[in-house]
């Protein structure tokens, strides 16, 4: 889709088909489709800032086709769930001015900006006196975070500062380590706030010791980065599989992105073969093979990153050795950061860094970008969540046995699956938080709803909501005034009256707007 290279800075989208020995022509761009890259580009930092290590080595052995036995190893070293960091939301998502109410891994948690410290907070969502949620609460003029049901308060490192109901003169109750607030390790990378799921002292200072994926591209200031946050109706296993996968995009998003024309069409859409193997599997995660488009790293437990090697365009449709002419490199990647909400919902945070056709970026407001984004989400969003469903009907368990992927295009797929299988206890430790049952289905346009799901929490878009709303406004108030001019004037009624006309179909037109880019955007399939 033209919308969503606009909105990234890409160059035209396109999904890689079966591989060949012709010559590779002018650089395309897509979802997972990249040249290949050195295997040390994605890396953690390490407690010394001289020293980066792989988060997955590669490995010569290949699994070049889908593997259908998933079933757990018992001797396989275990993932921990709740010993990695996980991103909660972009910091510029966030107001500083209030606190903000989160989900991750089903854990309810207040994210807030402590001024004394200069730093952002993630508190259990509790208050310790009688659990009511301090995301309701506010910043006093102190910067400790308040409880608004009886006015506790406390400090970032969660020691209550301030019990109102406690006589001054009686026993200091408020230094009772009953009385501090539960807080988790938090740390902001990549412009993103992360949280360490465990509120145990001891974890106080893990960020010395583990720190959260590195990714070099979005520390660097030649790269152009947007990024867009979305709560989604399904669940974080569903979301992963769906990003991983290139061959769904000529049918869940058709007329939307536009995808590379094979040779010979099978069908309108122009699905092909699909060439993806997986490299290299393990407790942190795998590494895929997508051949002449590069790579792609699965970072356990939430990060899908691809990226492409250097291009160099000479100007005559064809593609020059990168290392010929460094000062033209082209880079591109797309990151996904895929956060496990709650059983049956997730987060996606994505970002595109790039290093030319940055103008785009400058040029076009971002929540133009995010409706473009939007779309692609809401056009397979439904099936997703359906599903879901019929997944968890046969059991998550049984996967292999419910589900039949017979071609190299399902790799990553089944990539994934193998690794929640063998290392991570075959789908999410909610470690009795929830209880693994999925939500109800909601109304369609319930379910496609983007103001709640991303508007109102969105820096550009919410704005840009209010703004476009406003104008609105403004427009049906100058057609009545026209109406009200051309009643009493004598003269040009008619002009008047065309003016409250213009008016009134343009706040229509912009009511519609609104409605269809802010609120629900329905996608129906049979009729693409």
């Amino acid at each position: 889709m033209e919308g969503l290279r606009a909105s990234y800075g890409l160059s035209p989208t396109h999904i890689p088909t079966s591989r060949s020995k012709t010559q590779f022509t002018k650089h395309k761009f897509l979802n997972f489709q990249f040249n290949p890259v050195p295997t040390s580009t994605f890396s953690r930092k390490s407690p010394s800032k001289s020293k980066l290590f792989t988060a997955i080595p590669l490995s010569p052995s290949f699994v070049s086709t889908p593997e259908p036995e998933l079933e757990a190893d018992s001797r396989a070293e275990k993932f921990d769930w709740y010993a990695h960091w996980y991103p909660v939301i972009p910091v510029c998502d966030l107001d500083k001015r209030a606190p903000h109410a989160k989900m991750v891994m089903g854990l309810d948690i207040v994210v807030w900006w402590d001024k004394n410290e200069s730093s952002w907070r993630v508190f259990k969502d509790a208050c310790p006196h009688r659990l009511a949620p301090l995301s309701e609460g506010r910043i006093d003029q102190w910067g400790r975070l308040q409880c608004v049901y009886h006015g506790w308060c406390f400090n970032g490192s969660g020691n209550c500062n301030f019990i109102p109901q406690a006589p001054p003169d009686g026993p200091p109750v408020y230094t009772s380590k009953r009385a501090c607030a539960a807080v988790y390790p938090s740390t902001v990378q990549h412009d993103i706030v992360w949280f360490w799921p465990n509120t145990d002292p001891q974890y106080k200072d893990i960020i010395l010791k583990k720190q959260p994926p590195f990714i070099p591209e979005l520390d660097d200031p030649s790269y152009i980065k947007m990024s867009i946050s979305r709560d989604l109706p399904y669940g974080y296993e569903v979301m992963i599989e769906n990003l991983m996968d290139p061959a769904h995009v000529p049918y869940a998003h058709y007329g939307i992105m536009r995808t590379r024309e094979p040779k010979v069409k099978g069908d309108r859409e122009g699905g092909s073969p699909v060439e993806l193997s997986i490299k290299k599997l393990d407790r942190e995660g795998f590494v895929g093979d997508q051949g002449q488009f590069g790579i792609n790293k699965f970072i356990a437990p939430c990060i899908s990153y691809a990226h492409s090697s250097p291009v160099v365009d000479t100007g005559d449709g064809a593609i020059a050795d990168a290392e010929k002419q460094p000062s033209m490199q082209r880079r591109q990647s797309l990151i996904f950061f895929c956060i496990p909400v709650s059983p049956g919902n997730s987060r996606l945070i994505s970002l595109a860094p790039t290093n030319f056709n940055v103008w785009i970026m400058k040029v076009v407001p971002q929540f133009i970008h995010h409706l473009a984004i939007n779309k692609v989400l809401d056009s397979d969003l439904y099936l997703l969540h359906l599903e879901e469903r019929k997944i968890m009907e046969n059991e998550s368990s049984n996967w292999q046995k419910a589900c039949f992927v017979p071609t190299k295009s399902d790799a990553f797929v089944v990539g994934f699956r193998k690794w929640l299988h063998k290392y991570a206890g075959g789908q999410v430790d909610w470690r009795g938080n929830h209880g693994g049952a999925l939500p109800p289905t909601p109304p369609r346009e319930q379910l496609l709803d983007r103001y709640w799901s991303h508007v109102v929490n969105c820096s550009s878009c919410n704005p840009a909501y209010k703004g476009l709303s406003a104008l609105e406004v403004v427009l049906q108030f100058a057609s009545l005034a026209f109406i009200g001019i051309a009643g009493a004037a004598k003269h040009k009624a008619n002009t008047m009256v065309a003016m409250a006309v213009v008016c009134f179909a343009c706040s229509k037109w912009l009511n519609h707007f609104i409605y269809k880019n802010f609120h629900f955007h329905d996608y129906d399939h049979a009729f693409r």
